[in-house]
């Protein structure tokens, strides 16, 4: 794809997630990840129909105790290092994604990122062939209107 006809985003964006009640959630655009991460407090797996679920409780905003309880079917387990080089085995779920008028399906690994400045990471995988990124800017997608 030339790369001039992919849109910039900043650094750091806000992203709408219609399968989790359209919560608005910063997140950090992050190249060095491969793959993107949600935070997630509580996982609690369970069987739907003889296939493996996921319950998750969220903190969508940051500084906040407001939580958010959804529910994904489990797309896959995987073994990710996390930047201190820590492995760990995470659940892997799949997940629409809105940055402003973009909107594409993604894959997320759940992790509790309690002491990291932002709620996701989106990662290269979710990045490659759809976006060129300017470290310089940030929400060139805009601020999501409230619900």
């Amino acid at each position: 794809m030339a790369t001039e006809t992919l849109p910039v985003i900043g650094w750091r964006e806000w992203g709408v997630f219609p399968d989790i009640a359209n919560e608005k959630i910063k997140i950090k655009v992050d190249t060095g990840a491969k793959t993107s991460c949600l935070h997630a407090f509580k996982i609690k797996p369970f069987q739907r129909n003889e296939c493996p679920w996921v319950r998750v409780w969220l903190h969508p905003e940051q500084h906040s105790d407001r939580a958010v309880i959804c529910e994904f079917p489990v797309h896959d387990r995987r073994q990710v290092s996390d930047s201190g080089g820590h492995k760990q085995l995470r659940y892997v779920v799949k997940t629409r994604l809105f940055l402003g008028p973009h909107q594409f399906e993604l894959e997320l690994t759940l992790t509790n990122r309690d002491n990291m400045k932002f709620r996701m990471l989106l990662g290269r995988r979710a990045l490659d062939g759809r976006f060129l990124i300017d470290p310089a800017a940030s929400y060139l997608t805009g601020k999501p209107q409230p619900n």
